[in-house]
């Protein structure tokens, strides 16, 4: 009894770790979330097999990879909306929403690079640690072996041998799947990234921008947006299908939006600052002409270069809030 409590008590250990593993993988939190679960149980069921020639976290490792390979088996990849389809024009209706597998994003305060342990032999790899949009947006182009291989070694710093380990290959094997997922993603990464190096953290400014943008956007201020948006700037909204690009076009979409008499209008917001897949984000609520409270809507994903904004991502995802720590309805 003490054996399985103390097994159990090493396992929750690695919880974080693995759903952050899980969620690359399937770019799914809400997916990542029920697998680990899984990664839990099978772990339990064999625990009796587990004899030590590796380490309790390679394990796991493994199991993890493997679950998600079952899940990825066939399966489309994940998208964001500006990869399934061109740009939408000024004035043009609202499309409905489309069941298409669209990545979603992760609450950052579940997620933080995981340092070497000094009981666990395998090296880490810390500053590789990412979990930015643009780079899961570029890995979901990767057939599932390739991901993993790309993920175990090239960002969480696995040597190529015990990478084959977890995927039942071979060194070569291993080697071959790097060098042609490597190869993509120089295809799909954001202009002047090469690797999985994240961009540098939040600075004072971006978090200026950041409260500028979510008073404007209370206000109902579209030429204080405007002067935070990037000329090139691209904004997207899972599980709508368009997007738009430039800052014409996005200024032409929230005017529909905002106008009450307008067939778009969504209603007044209220912005609450929060933290996704490591970027700065702004949860937004809304309250329709009719209500009195603020309901969750959306939230979006910042992108911010040399005090301006380069992209939104707003998930419309209501249902993820309470995994931000975001109050169920604001009343003021």
């Amino acid at each position: 009894m003490d054996d399985d409590r103390s097994f159990a008590e090493l396992a929750e250990r690695h919880r974080a770790e693995l759903r952050v593993h899980c969620y690359r993988m399937l770019g799914s939190f809400d997916e990542a979330e029920d697998l680990v679960q899984e990664v839990f149980l099978r772990a339990w069921r064999g625990r009796n097999g587990f004899q030590g020639r590796s380490s309790l976290r390679a394990w796991l490792y493994r199991i993890a990879t493997n679950a998600c390979l079952d899940v990825l088996d066939g399966r489309a990849r994940r998208v964001l909306p500006h990869q399934a389809g061109p740009p939408s024009g000024p004035g043009q209706a609202r499309a409905a929403v489309v069941a298409t597998p669209w990545l979603q994003p992760f609450p950052s305060h579940l997620w933080e690079p995981v340092a070497p342990r000094s009981d666990e032999p395998e090296p880490t790899v810390v500053a590789k640690e990412t979990l930015e949009l643009a780079f899961l947006a570029a890995i979901q182009h990767l057939p599932p072996r390739q991901r993993a291989a790309v993920i175990l070694h090239d960002v969480l710093g696995w040597p190529v041998r015990q990478t084959a380990q977890v995927l039942d290959g071979t060194v070569a094997s291993v080697n071959s799947a790097l060098q042609r997922a490597r190869a993509t993603l120089r295809e799909h990464l954001p202009p002047g990234r090469t690797d999985w190096a994240p961009s540098s953290p939040p600075t004072d400014e971006d978090r200026r921008v950041l409260r500028r943008y979510m008073s404007a956007v209370e206000r109902g201020d579209l030429a204080g947006v405007a002067e935070l948006l990037a000329q090139e700037v691209r904004t997207t909204m899972p599980p709508y299908p368009e997007w738009f690009a430039g800052r014409d076009a996005v200024l032409a979409a929230l005017s529909a939006s905002w106008n009450a008499g307008s067939p778009s209008y969504v209603g007044a917001f209220r912005m609450l600052p929060a933290g996704a897949n490591g970027q700065l984000a702004a949860a937004a609520y809304v309250r329709p002409a009719a209500e009195h409270s603020y309901a969750p809507f959306a939230i979006g994903v910042l992108q911010i270069q040399d005090g301006r904004i380069t992209e939104i991502t707003a998930f419309h995802a209501p249902a993820l809030f309470p995994a931000f720590l975001l109050p169920p309805r604001l009343h003021r």
